[in-house]
């Protein structure tokens, strides 16, 4: 990057901007739609260690897939299927039709980590080994 004329520095500078400015974005979108509460970042942090880790350290897109299977594996198991499974025509009672309940939601994330852990340990796309 110096051989071509790129200050090195300054681009580092600029990108701990642009990642503290978009982190600040997230949190006031966030503080928008939740309330704030004293242990707020834990109901967050292990869903995007577990989307970081699932998808791959180093890789980007490995963590977009990561986030994409932990979210979304997480609302479909503790998901109510009740209209969903009326709406095909199947009688569902008085029963909501969830996998789990609702507090359960960061157990799935914790599972999906441990699962990718044991099996391929790099995570799914394995990023540049540092």
């Amino acid at each position: 990057a110096l051989l071509s004329g790129i200050d090195p520095e300054k681009v580092v500078r600029m990108t701990w901007i642009i990642a503290g400015a978009l982190a600040t974005i997230a949190g006031v979108l966030y503080g928008l739609d939740k309330a704030f509460k004293p242990f707020n970042y834990f109901q967050i942090l292990l869903p995007i260690f577990a989307a970081a880790i699932v998808g791959g350290l180093g890789s980007p897109i490995g963590a977009i897939a990561g986030g994409f299977i932990v979210a979304f594996s997480e609302v479909a198991i503790t998901y109510p299927w009740k209209k969903v499974a009326e709406y095909l025509g199947f009688d569902a009672g008085s029963s909501l039709l969830q996998l789990m309940s609702t507090e359960y939601k960061f157990a799935v994330s914790f599972v999906i980590l441990i699962v990718v852990l044991l099996f391929r340990p790099t995570g799914l796309f394995r990023g540049k080994a540092y």
